[in-house]
């Protein structure tokens, strides 16, 4: 299965890059693991946030195909445990999912249009983080639900 991370703007904080880039090389020894990177839009002071959202959402959908599984990381979505994750992943492992895409929107969030798209919304956490920082979380979960798919230490560590 292929796993691939949409986000909006370029990692501006070194160890935000640094972190994404750690979990990136580790994911890969499990799964093609790739992020792709839609750049902010040039006149989002002169627009409003849901206009934002909806000029985001068209870019991001334009990297999607017809097959792609697409779960946005939304702060209302589902919640659970770093082990319920692995599961949910095995799940799609096991369904023969071929791409699967996670979103981290913009600032604002996502468009309506990204919601209908999508087939599954997660929360990693009740508190809110930066769309940035949830850049490294995300890729250190993903990693996390491969060693624990694969009984490996490091869950525990």
């Amino acid at each position: 299965m292929n796993i691939t991370l949409i986000q909006i703007g370029k990692t501006d904080a070194g160890y935000i890059r640094e972190g994404v880039e750690l979990y990136l090389g580790r994911i890969n020894h499990y799964a093609k693991f790739e992020i792709v990177t839609i750049p902010d839009l040039k006149n989002a002071g002169k627009l409003t946030e849901e206009q934002q959202k909806v000029q985001e959402g068209k870019l991001i959908l334009a990297q999607l195909t017809d097959s792609d599984v697409v779960v946005l990381l939304d702060e209302r979505g589902r919640q659970g445990s770093s082990p319920a994750f692995a599961a949910w992943l095995q799940k799609r492992m096991n369904a023969g999912v071929k791409r699967l895409c996670f979103v981290i929107g913009g600032p604002y969030g996502f468009s309506k249009e990204l919601y209908a798209r999508a087939g599954d919304r997660i929360s990693l956490s009740p508190m809110t983080f930066s769309h940035q920082l949830v850049r490294v979380i995300f890729a250190e979960q993903l990693y996390r639900a491969f060693t624990i798919l694969n009984n490996e230490p490091y869950h525990h560590g």
